[in-house]
C-alpha cells in the first residue's frame, strides 16, 4: 500500500454528514489529500481538474448514483483503472454482483467502523 498521506481521495456522497464521517476516518487512517463531490456528476468535474488515487463513492444519489460514476470512470480512457470503493446501506446480493460486473474494487455496506474502512483500502492497494 503507498503512504496514505501520499494518495488523493476522493468522496462522493450527498450527504453532507456521511462525507464528514468518511473523511474524519480517512484522516485518522493517515489520508491528508481528500476532495469531496456531492454528487456523480460533481465527481466527473473533480475528476477532471484533480489527481484522484482512489474513489470511496456512495450507492444512492440524486442526478447519477453511484453504480452510475463506476460505469463512467470504468469507461473512461484515463479513469478506467481507478481504484474504486463503493459504500452503501444496500448489502442486497444482486447489489453486490452489479457493482462487481461494473469493475467495483471493493464494497462495504454502512455502518462500518474506520478499522473496516482501513482494511479495504488495503485490499485495494495490494491487488
Amino acid at each position: 500500500m503507498p503512504k496514505a498521506s501520499a494518495v488523493s481521495v476522493l468522496i462522493v456522497d450527498d450527504q453532507q454528514s456521511m462525507r464528514g464521517i468518511c473523511k474524519y476516518i480517512l484522516t485518522q487512517l493517515g489520508f491528508t489529500n481528500i476532495i469531496e463531490a456531492k454528487s456523480g456528476r460533481d465527481a466527473l468535474g473533480k475528476l477532471e481538474k484533480s489527481n484522484v488515487d482512489l474513489i470511496i463513492s456512495d450507492w444512492n444519489m440524486p442526478q447519477m448514483t453511484g453504480i452510475e460514476l463506476l460505469r463512467k470512470v470504468r469507461a473512461s480512457e484515463e479513469f478506467g483503472d481507478l481504484p474504486f470503493l463503493m459504500v452503501t446501506a444496500e448489502a442486497q446480493q444482486e447489489n453486490i454482483i452489479e457493482a462487481v460486473k461494473s469493475g467495483v474494487s471493493n464494497y462495504i455496506v454502512k455502518p462500518f467502523t474506520a478499522e473496516t474502512l482501513g482494511q479495504k483500502i488495503n485490499q485495494i492497494f495490494s491487488k
